[in-house]
């Protein structure tokens, strides 16, 4: 279905509900009552198989204490290989390319100590300068530990219309200067979604190792790493993945880099058949555990196991078209109700399904901020990013076609009422 095929009223989005596939998923979700829940790039809603896999690790706790670690449902000390394993299904990848392990920036700290090299002309990092600023924060502080100076060596790909980057930019600044590049897979802003296959073969063209962070796209973006030969990935579970706050995250190292010494080792990153002899040599498993650093966290572990199961049984094409069909309409009702004064809302996502991700860049020129306080105030949860953006993202597996159809009303009915007036200006710590 085209947006051309869309309609705007309400009977129409109920008549979607009432097709889709996927509906059924919504009520393994727990919802918050009076919410319309808009929120789920930032942070996924518990469902109860995450909640059961949870449960039945403490149970484990409970029962088995330190020999949970070997009698454990999946024994604690391979738990982190065997939710790679299921992970590595969503990603095209083989199971042992895929580990959960650390944190977001952790683990790009942990592939890129091992993977920039720098030598001879080749001592820059490529990134652009609408990445999350958290990655750019982590390869400034890794040129550091290489000697290297990051006002020389961090090259930032500029966006020609402060949202988006042109793959065509990133391929240009590919200079025999560069030793490795890293990128979103998904801007978190705007919702672009890149070309990682393209980028890939032009950096490996140019003898550059490449590596992508995959936290807006894993869960509702099909993605083929071993097909692309991709060079490494990591990415968050608390998204699109569902796997809680704070919850461990995972990385990709392709086979081809088996062997490799991670940059930074540690105990868990240790070859299990050895790692209790307790010797002083480190010997790197020969998988992507090598990665890990430290012991597993199970607690923040256990969600994973059945948010990872509830997407597998989905199917990350349903998703993936379910996820397209939703935001499509969303960026129709705006187009049609929003878009003129004296409403002005714009759409910074792109439109070609092949180029964005799974939310929705809600933009309004002069009063982003206040009107999504007016959204909460209505029992509506979405996120604000500066300067103009409220984001909202629909998820496949439990936002429903009526919840976005409602979301636009109340839009609407919050410029009609002035309602965002009765807000300050003023940011909170998190928005």
């Amino acid at each position: 279905m085209s947006e051309t095929d869309f309609e705007v009223g309400e009977e129409f989005a109920l008549r979607l509900d009432a097709e889709d596939p996927l509906a059924s998923f919504r009520d393994r979700f727990y919802h918050i009552p009076g919410v319309i829940y808009m929120d789920g790039n930032s942070l996924g809603l518990l469902s109860r198989d995450a909640e059961e896999t949870l449960l039945r690790v403490l149970d484990e706790w409970k029962r088995l204490g330190i020999s949970g670690w070997t009698k454990g449902e999946i024994p604690w000390v391979w738990y982190g290989e065997r939710l790679g394993a299921l992970e590595a299904k969503l990603v095209g990848a083989e199971p042992e390319e895929v580990v959960v392990a650390g944190s977001t920036t952790v683990n790009l700290h942990t592939l890129v100590a091992t993977f920039y090299r720098p030598e001879g002309r080749r001592t820059k990092i490529l990134a652009d300068e609408l990445n999350f600023p958290s990655d750019l924060y982590a390869l400034a502080a890794q040129i550091r530990l290489k000697g290297g100076d990051p006002d020389r060596d961090l090259i930032l790909v500029r966006s020609r219309d402060g949202r988006t980057i042109d793959e065509s930019d990133i391929v240009d600044a590919m200079t025999d200067e560069v030793a490795l590049a890293l990128l979103p897979s998904v801007y978190y802003r705007s919702g672009q979604l890149l070309d990682m296959e393209g980028l890939t073969a032009a950096a490996h063209d140019r003898g550059i190792v490449i590596g992508f962070d995959c936290s807006h796209s894993v869960g509702v973006v099909p993605h083929r790493f071993d097909e692309w030969n991709i060079d490494f990935a990591f990415w968050c579970n608390y998204k699109y993945m569902n796997g809680g706050p704070g919850s461990t995250a995972s990385l990709y190292v392709n086979r081809r880099h088996f062997g490799a010494w991670p940059g930074l080792a540690g105990w868990w990153g240790h070859d299990r058949a050895t790692q209790f002899d307790m010797k002083i040599e480190f010997t790197p498993a020969r998988s992507a555990g090598a990665w890990q650093i430290g012991t597993i966290s199970m607690l923040s572990s256990a969600p994973i196991e059945g948010a990872a199961r509830l997407t597998l049984e989905a199917g990350m094409e349903n998703i993936r078209r379910k996820s397209l069909r939703i935001t499509g309409y969303l960026m129709f009702l705006v187009d049609e109700l929003l878009s003129r004064p004296p409403y002005n809302f714009s759409i910074g996502t792109p439109r070609e399904p092949e180029r964005r991700g799974g939310h929705v860049a809600v933009e309004h020129p002069t009063e982003a901020f206040r009107i999504a306080e007016a959204l909460k105030a209505r029992g509506v949860l979405p996120d604000f990013r500066p300067p103009n953006v409220i984001r909202l993202a629909p998820i496949p597996l439990y936002t429903s076609y009526h919840d976005v159809w409602r979301v636009v009303q109340h839009l609407k009915e919050i410029i009609d009422n002035r309602e965002y007036e009765q807000f300050s200006k003023t940011r909170g710590v998190v928005t």
